[in-house]
């Protein structure tokens, strides 16, 4: 499968369903009345985070979901509601709304669920319409639309433990040691083109380990895949720098770390400050007392990180260095933030606005846009029934205040209407 790590999409919810505009007839019962029953819910759009999710690459042969629309009311039965639609999507995505440049929400907890579009609300039957002084309205509503979200869709991987180092350090070798992942070794770089996810258990504690794909000279700019893997790096909550002690090209295992922390400090200050401990592999191919060297050049410059020879290959060093990423998960838990799960409710916009066009006037606002688009504008006391409504709203006030005149063309929606004195 392709690794994919971002998407456009399109997300609609279902429109909800017409009311209806009936009257029962019944023997011995002269007059019969109203008993049109409302319209069914369109249904909703939810994305849940999945962790058997790997890749957005789904979303790159389907780029428009939309949920059912609920059925229209008929004489007395109500509408059946739309069904929900739901759809999965890895953990660690992203949704930025492409309409406004801002995030919606961030999926980062296995399971967690999101409303993202609310299916629109069945329009009310007549029999809604009944009391004491409107005892026959023959008043129904459309139902309302659903809602429409373009969002893009950004994968950070979420892993406890982020591996990073230059192709050919030995990454793939050591998360395949460590963990149950299989991920694809070859004696040549790059052999590792996407992130692989393992599991580790050691001792009292399972951990997630990503093997980031090599990084380069110029990561930080962009160079090769630089930015699009750096930003999966972003959400492990502890570094491991696996560092090849005796590289076949000959190259200086102290400059090539010093290569890959650069790159880290030049892509992101929290990045860069993230703690990590320092993996000095393939110890096997040495000779004896190389690493007493090596390992005191490799000091001076990491400082006070923490350094482990190891080898990925024969298991050399690998119980105390488990040991140290586990304590240093254990103090990320005791600072790490709670996690926030987001509401599944939006706030509803009550506000609305009059501002004068070339053509006339426009009347903007959710909650009025949607009133006009539930009304049945071929029925005259519907008709009726939305000027009352926009009149005791104060929309017909604002167009007189700002010199509406008879003719005068009014915006609302996708509804041009022509401005009366008498609406």
């Amino acid at each position: 499968m392709i690794f994919l790590d971002e998407a456009v999409v399109t997300f609609t919810s279902g429109r909800g369903g017409a009311g209806a505009a009936t009257f029962h007839r019944e023997k011995h019962v002269p007059r019969g009345g109203p008993n049109g029953s409302d319209g069914g819910r369109g249904g909703d759009v939810y994305l849940v985070a999945d962790r058997a999710k790997r890749t957005l690459y789904d979303f790159q042969l389907r780029d428009h979901y939309e949920a059912p629309s609920g059925e229209d009311a008929h004489s007395n039965k109500r509408g059946s509601d739309g069904k929900d639609v739901e759809i999965h999507v890895p953990v660690g995505t992203i949704l930025w709304d492409l309409d406004l440049d801002e995030p919606i929400v961030d999926l980062a907890v296995d399971g967690m669920r999101y409303r993202l579009c609310r299916g629109g609300r069945g329009g009310f039957g007549n029999l809604h319409y009944t009391s004491s002084v409107r005892q026959a309205p023959t008043i129904a509503q459309k139902g309302a639309p659903g809602e429409t979200v373009r969002a893009r869709l950004e994968l950070k991987m979420l892993a406890d433990v982020g591996l990073i180092g230059l192709p050919n350090a030995g990454k793939s070798t050591l998360i395949s040691r460590i963990s149950a992942a299989k991920p694809k070794i070859a004696d040549y770089p790059f052999t590792t083109i996407v992130p692989n996810l393992g599991v580790v258990v050691h001792r009292d504690r399972a951990f997630t380990v990503a093997d980031m794909p090599g990084l380069i000279e110029g990561a930080s700019e962009g160079k090769g895949l630089g930015h699009q893997f750096l930003k999966h790096v972003e959400r492990t909550r502890v570094l491991v720098h696996v560092l090849d002690a005796f590289p076949i090209d000959g190259s200086n295992p102290v400059t090539n770390y010093e290569v890959i922390e650069n790159e880290l400090k030049g892509y992101s200050a929290t990045l860069y400050g993230r703690p990590r401990l320092i993996a000095l592999n393939k110890m096997d191919l040495g000779m004896e007392g190389d690493d007493e060297v090596l390992i005191e050049f490799l000091q001076e410059k990491s400082g006070d990180t923490k350094i482990f020879p190891i080898s990925g290959v024969s298991g050399q060093g690998l119980g105390p260095f488990l040991d140290a990423v586990s304590e240093l998960l254990d103090l990320e838990d005791e600072t790490a933030p709670p996690v926030i799960i987001p509401s599944m409710r939006r706030e509803s916009d009550d506000s609305w606005d009059v501002v004068r066009t070339e053509r006339g006037f426009s009347v903007l606002g959710q909650r009025i846009i949607k009133m006009v688009e539930m009304t049945n504008l071929q029925n005259d006391e519907s008709l009726r029934f939305l000027h009352r409504r926009l009149s005791r709203i104060g929309v017909l006030k604002k167009l007189e205040e700002m010199g509406a005149e008879e003719g005068d063309f009014v915006k609302i929606g996708q509804l041009e209407l022509e401005y009366a004195e008498d609406w």
